[in-house]
């Protein structure tokens, strides 16, 4: 018999539904479905530049930063150039790369789980035209630095894009963090990603945005969909960020989520290390098969790697209690061979 899923802890989906101010605007914007969006979502595009404090010609919105990714994709990448990433990373990027033609150039993450900047630095060539960096990267959580990030673009070849995908940055608490915006003025090659999937919690409505110099936007711009992001989709967004104060409470509860589980996962012997994102990273030689099977009889569903890793996003609490329990009857992994720094 199947066991019933009590907990989707496998897409890095936020626990919350919408605050309610934003569900009511959606239902205003609902009664306004037999019309069309803007043929272009210029509104939104407003709405965000000023919000993220720059003009409105260095950003481009699109359907997720899935879409806006792909929309960039197709600027810059011609049938046969090659796409740099590390790997393991977010699974769109090989999907993506395949969908323009590229041929993916796939780097292995450290020991460590932190992509090698330097390896992803070696492989650029005269057929590389992006390389992407995901910081916090998915799925392990690990940062790139704003130091190291700096010395990486100082020596990325101009006709490489840089594609930063920042999906996760709103959980990212640490010192070093780069200011990515600070850097589009030195690195015209530099494209910051980010969504309102994740901490904003509209996975559901596809609205991403890309940040970038004034030229390389308009080359993603001339990729969008017309009448791209709906209406509803457009109404959630301001809603959302006119709530900003709450919606970080709510990104806040979650890190302190994050650092309970990763806390108690080390007490019952799980070599976790600190993660920058809104999951926690179990990776092998830890018995990661066999806590998978755990957190399924348990009815968690988490993002299982086989023999390599398991991404546990951070839920509610009584979620996250079931983690624990679930995994404290799992077998124990053997004692710490790198520790947890």
């Amino acid at each position: 018999m199947d066991i019933p899923v009590l907990h989707r802890l496998a897409l890095n989906e936020s626990p919350y539904p919408p605050l309610p101010s934003v569900r009511e605007a959606m239902q205003r914007a609902v009664a306004q479905a037999h019309r069309y969006p803007q043929f272009y979502p210029d509104d939104l595009t407003e709405r965000i530049a000023a919000w993220c404090q720059v003009s409105p010609d260095r950003v481009a919105v699109g359907s997720g930063s899935v879409g806006v990714a792909l929309q960039l994709l197709r600027a810059v990448v011609r049938p046969g150039d090659t796409v740099a990433y590390a790997w393991r990373t977010f699974d769109a990027y090989p999907l993506l790369t395949a969908m323009v033609g590229a041929q993916p150039v796939a780097v292995p993450l450290s020991p460590d789980g932190h992509q090698d900047l330097g390896a992803l630095l070696a492989t650029l060539d005269r057929r590389t035209r992006v390389v992407v960096l995901c910081n916090p990267h998915n799925p392990t959580g690990s940062l790139v630095t704003a130091d190291a990030l700096s010395a990486f673009l100082r020596q990325v070849p101009r006709h490489v894009t840089v594609l930063l995908d920042e999906a996760y940055v709103e959980f990212a608490r640490h010192s070093a963090l780069p200011d990515a915006r600070s850097l589009l003025g030195t690195h015209p090659n530099l494209f910051v990603l980010r969504t309102f999937s994740k901490a904003y919690g509209l996975a559901a409505l596809r609205v991403g945005y890309g940040l970038g110099a004034c030229e390389l936007v308009e080359r993603v711009r001339r990729q969008q969909l017309p009448f791209g992001i709906s209406t509803v989709a457009t109404a959630a967004v301001k809603a959302s960020l006119r709530a900003d104060s709450e919606l970080r409470l709510r990104v806040d509860t979650v890190v302190a989520e994050r650092e309970r589980l990763r806390h108690e996962l080390v007490e019952l012997g799980w070599h976790v290390r600190p993660g920058h994102a809104n999951s926690v990273w179990l990776a092998a030689p830890d018995p990661i098969d066999e806590g998978a099977a755990a957190l399924t009889d348990a009815g968690v569903q988490a993002r299982h790697y086989p023999g390599e890793g398991l991404r546990l996003t951070v839920g509610s609490r009584h979620a996250n209690d079931t983690v624990l329990t679930a995994l404290a009857g799992a077998p124990r992994p053997a004692p710490a061979r790198l520790g947890t720094a």
